[in-house]
């Protein structure tokens, strides 16, 4: 019944039907490595400088922004005063508040913001630069920052078209050169599905000379556990485009569908039971073995996870434990021996971690107290991880997926399968790409300057912030 319901549904009648019911089809996004095709304007607002340089660097010639003053509007046929258009749509606006301190300023951002509101191309973006609270002095300048946060995710909700917009707040100190990976995964399609975020960019860590590389990860090993099917086969087949050497890890229950994903991919695969006490000694070892008693992971992305969907009240001990086990605990034990940096085929000193949370970890979940809780704990994780490993160069983050088409989300019913693709800025699921790019951009080495972050992958999920 479910299968022909949703047969109906996506048929042609079936989607004129529910375009004229308010559920027109969703828009296309712009994946990959993609720029915009059309120009990047560049609004560099009282105070700012920086942004002008990170487009440089990126190899991006910026375009003039319209503004949206009395003297620039025309009148609609009724009369209206309309906006100012772009003559050629603009694929992108960045905007560079890191110098906005006061409430009359923010006038500024949306004066630049009309024109593009209806103006962008398809998949379009906005980007916001700003300074983060703890970084400006005065109650004012810190109401503001929080007011540009507050626009940003205002725009994110009103745009068109499969477009998106960020703000990312920089730390003090943050150099041109800091904000290169960053502004590169806003303004490809890599970010498609990532909207309405806020993060922080800090100086880098460890400092990379010259532009962004498209194989970053060139001779680098980068570990990826739950890597047999959907998300996980994404992580590891983007490192792979990005030049990593792959070593693929999931229960030797997946043997034969880790094996085609390590042969696609010419890495080795690790049957491994994460939870097992000695997981993470059985890593070291695997790549030590591969890849030689020099070799160091640079980064390990902690992808295995499982669900117990029971109502708490229902809920016994071993279920509970299962769930926390695999999707916290194991992820604890395993970084504690790879932190061990003397060890053969461990992390190297300045690698990367990273762990894979939830908006159920957010917002929580009905049904999901157990993945609530462990994917609440993998965020509390990331944020205890970047206080403790400080003075490391170790970057530790972490991402949040929404709603992602894979074959477990497939078998959902058509109709909650919709509502949870409709719930979002986006109005459609991500694609198992969008949490790998993601991901990928957070370990490259270009991105040590993002630390303690955790990104929701989500198309600006309507639960949660």
């Amino acid at each position: 019944m479910a299968g022909l319901l949703e047969g109906i549904l996506t048929s042609p009648v079936g989607r004129k039907v529910a375009a004229k019911a308010g559920l027109a089809e969703p828009p296309r996004l712009r994946r990959g490595r993609v720029l915009p095709a059309g120009p990047v304007a560049l609004a560099s607002l009282p105070g700012g400088g920086i942004a002008a340089e990170v487009l440089d660097a990126v190899g991006v010639s910026p375009a003039e922004p319209l503004l949206d003053l009395p003297g620039n509007r025309t009148d609609d046929e009724k009369g209206r005063p309309q906006p100012p258009r772009y003559e050629n749509r603009p694929g992108a606006l960045v905007i560079d508040a890191t110098g906005v301190r006061e409430i009359a300023q923010l006038e500024l951002l949306r004066q630049v913001l009309r024109p593009v509101m209806k103006g962008l191309e398809k998949s379009g973006r906005v980007i916001i630069l700003a300074t983060e609270a703890d970084a400006v002095d005065g109650l004012e300048a810190k109401a503001v920052a929080q007011g540009i946060d507050g626009i940003m995710r205002t725009v994110g909700k009103e745009l068109r078209g499969g477009s998106t917009a960020n703000l990312v707040l920089l730390a003090e100190g943050v150099q041109a050169s800091d904000l290169v990976s960053t502004m590169s995964f806003l303004l490809e399609g890599r970010s498609a599905f990532v909207s309405g975020q806020v993060w922080r960019v800090a100086p880098a860590k460890t400092p990379v000379e010259g532009a962004a590389s498209d194989k970053p990860f060139a001779d680098r090993v980068v570990v990826v556990t739950g890597a047999a099917r959907g998300i996980g086969a994404a992580i590891a087949r983007t490192f792979h485009r990005d030049g990593a050497k792959l070593v693929v890890v999931d229960i030797p229950a997946a043997g034969e569908s880790l094996a085609q994903v390590a042969n696609e991919l010419k890495g080795s695969a690790l049957q491994l039971d994460i939870t097992a006490p000695d997981a993470g000694s059985r890593i070291a070892d695997h790549v030590a073995r591969v890849h030689g008693p020099e070799a160091r992971i640079w980064a390990m992305v902690h992808n295995a996870g499982i669900t117990r969907d029971k109502m708490l009240a229902n809920l016994d001990e071993k279920v509970w434990a299962s769930v926390l086990d695999v999707n916290l605990a194991a992820e604890m034990r395993i970084n504690e021996v790879l932190l061990d940096h003397d060890r053969p085929g461990a992390l190297a000193e300045d690698g990367r971690i990273v762990g894979i949370a939830s908006t159920s970890g957010w917002a929580g979940n009905k049904g999901q107290t157990n993945y609530a809780a462990s994917k609440a704990g993998v965020m509390g994780l990331v944020w205890a991880m970047r206080d403790e490993l400080a003075d490391s160069l170790v970057t530790t983050n972490g991402v949040a997926p929404g709603f992602i088409e894979t074959e477990m989300t497939g078998k959902i019913p058509y109709v909650q399968r919709e509502v949870f693709r409709r719930t979002n800025s986006l109005s459609q699921g991500g694609q198992p790409v969008d949490v790998a790019e993601t991901i990928a951009y957070l370990c490259d080495p270009a991105s040590s300057g993002v630390d303690g972050q955790v990104i929701r992958v989500c198309g600006q999920n309507l639960i949660g912030r």
